[in-house]
């Protein structure tokens, strides 16, 4: 078998999380890093990730890394802080690399516009390629893509769907003044 690209790993592990809003689907590498994140068992939208970035890459069922689980725990009890306690490794071009390092700087509690993250990163005319970026996260919730909104306030697009997303900003204690479209 050829060697794997350098950015993949040559295995994953798949696990499922319990969460108080859906089971979590995680892929961990051989390092414990995160490598996708996403809600439900069985989501065609985890299936579409696993395929553009890490197709051909042996996948193993067992658990999570005690750290990631330990953190995950933590931060639906409340601790917002222990998300940054997950390690993750992500596949992605340079672009989305950079929308997602700078969705880290948006802290818990608080929310931001595309276009305000597009201006962020100097790119002030990219606010649908940074919709995209956003919406190509894989690992959602650790890199908390969430926080971004519509400029209007309304919950726009989340690969979780809108009541994830609506709940996650509440438990964080955010989105006072967010609106339904």
């Amino acid at each position: 078998m050829p060697a794997p690209p350098p950015d993949h790993p040559r295995r994953l592990v798949r696990s499922l999380l319990a969460s108080p809003i859906a089971p979590l689907q995680l892929f961990t590498d051989e390092d414990g890093a995160v490598r996708v994140l996403d809600f439900d068992a069985d989501s065609p939208r985890t299936a579409r990730l696993m395929r553009r970035w890490y197709g051909g890459v042996a996948v193993e069922h067992g658990d999570a890394p005690a750290g990631v689980r330990e953190a995950m725990d933590a931060y639906f009890a409340g601790d917002m802080a222990a998300l940054g306690r997950v390690p993750w490794t992500v596949v992605g071009t340079d672009f989305q690399k950079t929308v997602w390092r700078a969705l880290l700087d948006i802290p818990a509690g608080t929310t931001t516009t595309y276009g305000a993250l597009a201006a962020r990163i100097g790119r002030p005319a990219a606010v649908r390629a940074v919709g995209l970026a956003n919406g190509a996260n894989p690992v959602g919730l650790v890199i908390p893509c969430h926080r971004v909104i519509g400029a209007d306030g309304s919950l726009t697009g989340y690969g979780g769907g809108l009541e994830r997303k609506r709940w996650l900003l509440a438990h964080e204690g955010g989105c006072g003044g967010c609106v339904d479209r």
